[in-house]
Parts: structure tokens; C-alpha cells; sequence
């Protein structure tokens, strides 16, 4: 998750709010591709959790990539992240390491980022026995030995989720997930991009459904994942009606995000507590905790990061719906997406395909895939079908991109994808059957089959 927003006067009137988003257009020629990973840490020496402090712990992580000119950033005195040449690496609640890709030009420079990103964190982990995995959920740590990392927005976090949902704090502690930031050159565009962005984001989470395990036993779901953002915290989560409205623009969404509860406002670098209220109210100085004080633009640029549908719009438009992988997975993702909604004719057919799904359609889909990946169905399609519609659609756009000029095309990246769909089997589908079979019940083998190196 974020670190805190920088930069941003006060907020001056409802315009100011509204051209955050504006501020993100650019031309076709200036689009880029930021791609996010999460990946689980452990000890390798009896398969245990990583602590955030200690010889073997994220703190050392962390102090060891600094070697390769990686910057700490600090609350107080207490490493929280890196950033390195408009990439970060941070910390999800439950250690979970990220990477925040750079804003890069194609898919060939996002994969050589996560290949060195990995080759770094492989030198250090291996002087220090931590390994990583690269799957959606944790499959063995309970959430009372996860630790929590000190950063001060998860604590807040930690105390209001298991108000709002049955299932937030196995978000916050036991998921990884793979994401992708994309442009977009107008409200227009965004329009577009955003409404296939939430109409496909379910076929999303089948293709990539890593996530079957939870306590060393199967869940029950091909992408537990997925199934824990169905009772997270339905204020700031799920499939947003309004984005499929002919005319939604960004004031639509800033009346939405005015309105989702807040969890912190960050003040002299403390985070201050104001869960359940809203920005609204922070307009107009009515906030119980800092009484007549109003906004700032980092104010908003903060809250608007604790706002998690399945699609989101920043000064850029966010994927969200894939369970974490491995290094193949990683580049999928953008690929996948990049693919559809970098090409118009690749747009225009992918929404062509989801246009008649209504809302009930799309809400079904999404609990149905977390449970039965390419075997769910909408519409009288399997997701299978679809999925192989959608990735010759992806293929196509991806070709029009015309980056022959490295080698290979672009259009290598969906390759593992093809394999699910020519399959039907998931990478879930995949491990389930190892731990029924050669693994003979035990999570432990999940140690060498999924770790990165």
C-alpha cells in the first residue's frame, strides 16, 4: 500500500478535487505501463513467517537492497520502504513485499524491471535464509502469527476493518496480488478504459486464480484472493453501477470518494485517526479529530489510496484483480491488459463482448470465478471462452503496438495465459493437484514449487 502523498497545496474548491484526475491525460505517444507485485517473505529455515525486525526480517531486507542505490523512505526513524528512479519497493501489512514499477514504455522494459527487482532481492535474501513466494495467499501463516508492519496507517486500518467485513484483515495480512497502472489521453478514454476495467476484471482473476490454500488446507476457492474482496469492506470495494453510465466523467467519481468512509489523515508524520468519517466532512473543517482544520491535495491524494474497487481511478487507472505469480505471471498481467486497452480496435471489441452483461451478470461472475476459475460461466459463456476471445483481442493490440523492433514481440508475454485457456486449468487448478497428489496433503512443497528462487 502507499506511503504518504507529497506535494499539494490546500484545497480551494471542488475543482481542485476534480483536476487531480484531469491532471493525469496525456497523449497516445506519453502513455506508460507500472506494474506492481506482491510477494509473500518467509524464513527458509522451517518455512516461518519474517519478522519485520532482526538478522533474518524485512528491516534487513530492506537495509541489504540499499546496496544497489536503493533510498529509505522512514516513518521516524523506521525503514517503511525504498525508491529508486520512480519505482518503489514497500510493505504490505503483513510484510508482503511490493514493487511499484516505474512508468515504463513497453512490456520488454517491464520485465527486465522485474527480473532485476528479483535478481537484487534474491542477493540479499540468500546471505540471509528469506525466501519469496509467489502466490495470491498466504498458505500456511495464521493471521495470529503474521506480523504487522510498523506503519502506522495499518494499525488504524487493523482496528476498523473487522468492523466493515468478515474478511479484511486476511486481505491486509494474507493476500498478494499483481497489478497495472495505465494512461489514459482524455475523460473520454477514461471512460472507456475504466468500464472495461470493471466490466473484465473477473475474467482477470480466473485467468490468474493462484490462491487455493489458507492454513496449510484448500479454501474451497481457486482464487481465495478474490473471494476475501467479496466481504472486505463493501464501502470502498467491489463493482461500482455509476462507471457503466453513458456520461460518467470524474465528478462522478470525486462524489463517490467524498463519501467513503476515511481511515487517517497524516499530520507531521503521524497518522491520525478518523476512520468512519468522510472527506466531505474534512471539506468543510467538521473532522472530530482536527476540529476547523480543512484539506490538503496530499490529503486527498492519501484518501483517494485507501478507496479499493476492483478497478481504480487515480491520475491513472489501476487493475486490480489478480492473485499474485511468479516471474511469467508478473509481465501476463500488463500484457494482458496493455493489449486491450492501449489499441482502440482491441478496446472497442473487449467492450463489445461485455456491453449486453448487466450489473447482476457481473456480480455473479465475480463471486463464482474466485471459486471456480475458467469452469465459471456468464451469459451462457463459459469463462474459458471468453478468456480466449479477450486474449486474441489482447494479442492483436498488442501486435498494432509495434515493438518488433525488440525481439520478442510484446504478444510473447500472454503465452502462460494461452496455457490456462488451452488447459482450462489454473495455476490453482495446478497446485490443488500436486497437494492431493505428489505433495500427499502437506503445504510444505508449496516452499520449493512457488518460490522464486
Amino acid at each position: 500500500m502507499s506511503i504518504p502523498q507529497k506535494g499539494g497545496g490546500p484545497i480551494e474548491d471542488y475543482a481542485d478535487l476534480v483536476s487531480f484526475f484531469s491532471s493525469g491525460e496525456k497523449p497516445k505517444d506519453k502513455w506508460r505501463i507500472g506494474t506492481e507485485h506482491e510477494k509473500f517473505g518467509y524464513i527458509v529455515d522451517g518455512h516461518k513467517p519474517l519478522p519485520y525486525d532482526g538478522p533474518c526480517s524485512v528491516n534487513a531486507m530492506l537495509e541489504g537492497l540499499k546496496r544497489f542505490g536503493w533510498e529509505g523512505n522512514y516513518e521516524g526513524e523506521t525503514i517503511i520502504g525504498l525508491s529508486k528512479d520512480g519505482a518503489s519497493v514497500s510493505l504490505e501489512p503483513g510484510g508482503q513485499f511490493e514493487l511499484s514499477g516505474a512508468p515504463l514504455e513497453d512490456l520488454h522494459q517491464t520485465c527486465d524491471e522485474v527480473h532485476t527487482h528479483l535478481a537484487q532481492v534474491k542477493e540479499v535474501a540468500t546471505e540471509i535464509g528469506v525466501g519469496f513466494l509467489g502466490v495470491g495467499s498466504s498458505p500456511k501463516f495464521s493471521l495470529e502469527e503474521t506480523p504487522i508492519m510498523p506503519k502506522g496507517r495499518y494499525g488504524i486500518m487493523k482496528r476498523y476493518m473487522p468492523t466493515r467485513g468478515s474478511m479484511g484483515l486476511d486481505m491486509m495480512f494474507r493476500t498478494a496480488t499483481i497489478q497495472v497502472n495505465l494512461d489514459f489521453s482524455s475523460e473520454k478514454d477514461m471512460r472507456e478504459k475504466l468500464r472495461v476495467g470493471f466490466a473484465l476484471q473477473s475474467i482477470a482473476t480466473a485467468l490468474f486464480a493462484n490462491s487455493p490454500f489458507l492454513d496449510g488446507k484448500p479454501t474451497g476457492y481457486l482464487s481465495y484472493r478474490g473471494h476475501v474482496w467479496t466481504d472486505t469492506d463493501n464501502d470502498r470495494a467491489g463493482i461500482l453501477p455509476f462507471v457503466f453510465d453513458e456520461n460518467f466523467g470524474y465528478e462522478n467519481w470525486v462524489n463517490y470518494a467524498l463519501d467513503v468512509p476515511m481511515y487517517f489523515v497524516y499530520r507531521d508524520g503521524k497518522y491520525i485517526d478518523v476512520s468512519g468519517s468522510s472527506f466531505r466532512d474534512f471539506l468543510d473543517g467538521k473532522l472530530a479529530a482536527l476540529p476547523g482544520q480543512k484539506p490538503t491535495q496530499s490529503d486527498w491524494a492519501d484518501h483517494l489510496t485507501t478507496i479499493f474497487p476492483e478497478a481504480r481511478l487515480k491520475n491513472f487507472i489501476e487493475m486490480r484483480g489478480a492473485d499474485g505469480g511468479p516471474w511469467q505471471r508478473i509481465c501476463g498481467l500488463p500484457a494482458f491488459w496493455v493489449g486491450l486497452l492501449y489499441h482502440q480496435d482491441s478496446l472497442d471489441g473487449a467492450w463489445d463482448l461485455a456491453k449486453d452483461w448487466t450489473m447482476s451478470d457481473l456480480e455473479g461472475l465475480r463471486f463464482e470465478v474466485a471459486r471456480k476459475g475458467m469452469r465459471a460461466s456468464i451469459r451462457g459463456r463459459s469463462v474459458r471462452e471468453v478468456s480466449r476471445d479477450l486474449l486474441a483481442l489482447s494479442r492483436a493490440g498488442l501486435v498494432a503496438r509495434g515493438r518488433a523492433d525488440k525481439s520478442p514481440d510484446e504478444a510473447i508475454f500472454l503465452d502462460p495465459l494461452d496455457e490456462v485457456v488451452a488447459t482450462g486449468r489454473t495455476p490453482a487448478d495446478v497446485l490443488l493437484d500436486k497437494f492431493h497428489n505428489e505433495w500427499n496433503g502437506s503445504i510444505d512443497p508449496i516452499f520449493d514449487e512457488m518460490a522464486f528462487f
